[in-house]
């Protein structure tokens, strides 16, 4: 190559250079989608879980032993209270009833007989027309007797309740299951199998679980500030929600050691027996309004591998900032910030891929609920 050549090469890169190095800083910032955050009122809700109970359940057991001659129900009938329910063979009760009630009618007569020789001797004492001994031993006698029948009414009160026990009635009101015995079975007062069972549906519990942890921020939250029961929703299995609403009554007193998690019980009216025992359903948990909550797009929070949250932010000088924020409860397509974030600050949800942290960026204001934009700074 000419060594005149050489010089020109030289300064024809080092223009190259300049104009690269120029168009590098004259390239304008990055156009982002972001969205303002501001302080606001949210109606703090809770889904959890958790299975139907009804509130009354009574299990028909027999308090005598014998056979089963009839069954006076339909099985799935709503029965009353103390409605015959199954006739147990009474011909053995009958029959000691009966001797109870003839010894009660002999121990009566025995008193009529001893007590009025007692008054006799009584007055005869005195005119000395018999002993002294003679009319305690008549006195003794009648008191004798007296204790007797006692006796005797209380044996015949028994014999009466074994024989109306030949009778099994239902405890409660409710509607009645599958019976376990037929006519012609025999049960015993002492057997561990209830021959049907009876639940009120009326009124249904619903047991909910959550963390011990979570139950702590709630009452921090709600029952701090509210001494009434918080409202609960339920969506049924089909996903249909269930139109009476319900209240939460009582929490476990203890923390189960194995999960660390608490029972809830809400009662629902359950007027037209919607509701069975042993549904699985969901339930929202009204548990109060947070003032000034920060909501914060789902879109503009990410997730590293051990599931810590962190935000992109524009700082006033359009710079990207990332921010590890801890998010609480999901409402629709938000999260509720409880630490990190606070009102005014400007959160990147689009064109994340296309800056880093530290660049300066253009943010253009994106309407979280539709699709318009537009720019924070103004016109150019």
């Amino acid at each position: 190559m000419p060594s005149r050549l050489l010089p020109l090469l030289i300064i024809l890169g080092l223009s190259g250079c300049d104009n690269s190095q120029t168009a590098q800083q004259s390239a304008p910032p990055v156009d982002v989608g972001v969205v303002t955050l501001k302080a606001q009122s949210f109606n703090l809700v809770s889904e959890l879980t958790g299975r139907t109970t009804a509130t009354l359940t009574a299990d028909v057991r027999p308090q005598v032993g014998g056979i089963i001659q009839k069954r006076l129900f339909t099985e799935g009938d709503t029965v009353k209270a103390g409605q015959a329910l199954y006739q147990i063979d009474p011909s053995s009760y009958k029959a000691t009833y009966d001797q109870a009630a003839a010894a009660l009618k002999s121990a009566k007569a025995l008193v009529i007989s001893d007590c009025q020789k007692a008054k006799r001797y009584a007055v005869l004492v005195k005119e000395q027309g018999v002993s002294q001994q003679d009319a305690e031993d008549a006195q003794s006698a009648c008191a004798e007797d007296r204790a007797s029948v006692d006796e005797k009414a209380a044996a015949l009160e028994t014999a009466k309740i074994n024989l109306d026990w030949t009778r099994v009635t239902s405890p409660i009101a409710g509607r009645i299951g599958i019976s376990s015995v037929t006519p012609g079975a025999l049960v015993s007062a002492a057997q561990d199998t209830a021959l049907a069972t009876v639940r009120n549906l009326d009124a249904m519990y619903v047991d909910l679980t959550r963390s011990s942890a979570d139950l702590l921020s709630l009452r921090k939250r709600a029952l701090a500030t509210n001494s009434d029961t918080l409202s609960v929703t339920l969506t049924l299995e089909d996903g249909s929600v269930y139109p009476e609403k319900g209240r939460l009554e009582l929490t476990e007193v203890a923390v189960d050691e194995a999960t660390g998690s608490v029972t809830l019980r809400a009662v629902f009216p359950n007027p037209k027996h919607v509701l069975l025992p042993g549904m699985f359903i969901r339930a929202d948990v009204d548990e109060g309004v947070v003032e000034n909550a920060i909501l914060a797009p789902q879109q503009g929070i990410t997730r590293d591998a051990k599931g810590d949250a962190t935000a992109l932010v524009v700082t006033a000088e359009k710079k990207v900032e990332q921010r590890d924020v801890v998010t609480g409860d999901a409402s629709g397509t938000n999260w509720l910030i409880l630490k990190g974030l606070q009102a005014g600050d400007r959160v990147l949800v689009e064109g994340s891929d296309k800056v880093s942290t530290g660049d300066t960026v253009k943010p253009v204001e994106v309407n979280n609920d539709a699709t318009a934009a537009q720019s924070t700074e103004g016109a150019a």
